[in-house]
């Protein structure tokens, strides 16, 4: 009986279930992509309690696609590394480096899109509420 490898793939259901274990593992080993739900789950709800819209619903779920899509890379990089080298290597000091700072960048973008859509809102539900 020959026994099929974890790694080959046949099919699109095949397909999805490797991508959704790879989203499971993310999530369950990187404490930021927990941190990064969190907040798209607070700004999701922001934007049906403020009605936003159907261009900052683009805006907004651009950008939290793009800090998960970031993290996500980010692991894989990270998770890749670690299993060519544990020793600490500039090179790879440089590229995990690099990596972090593409989910910074991803971060700050959304970071703008959230302050563009929410904080003159914000603003006047304090203020009005005072």
């Amino acid at each position: 009986m020959v026994q099929k490898s974890i790694y080959k793939r046949s099919g699109i259901f095949s397909s999805f279930i490797c991508a959704i274990r790879g989203l499971g593992f993310a999530i369950y080993s990187q404490r930021n992509m927990v941190v990064h739900i969190v907040a798209a789950v607070i700004f999701i709800l922001l934007g049906l309690l403020f009605k936003i819209a159907q261009y900052e619903w683009l805006a907004l779920i651009i950008s939290i696609f793009f800090v998960l899509a970031a993290e996500s890379f980010n692991t894989s990089i990270e998770v890749s590394i670690d299993l060519v080298t544990r020793k600490m290597k500039f090179r790879a000091m440089l590229a995990k480096d690099v990596a972090a700072g593409a989910v910074l960048l991803s971060a700050i973008n959304a970071i703008i899109v959230g302050y563009l859509i929410f904080f003159n809102r914000l603003t006047n539900l304090i203020i009005g509420g005072l």
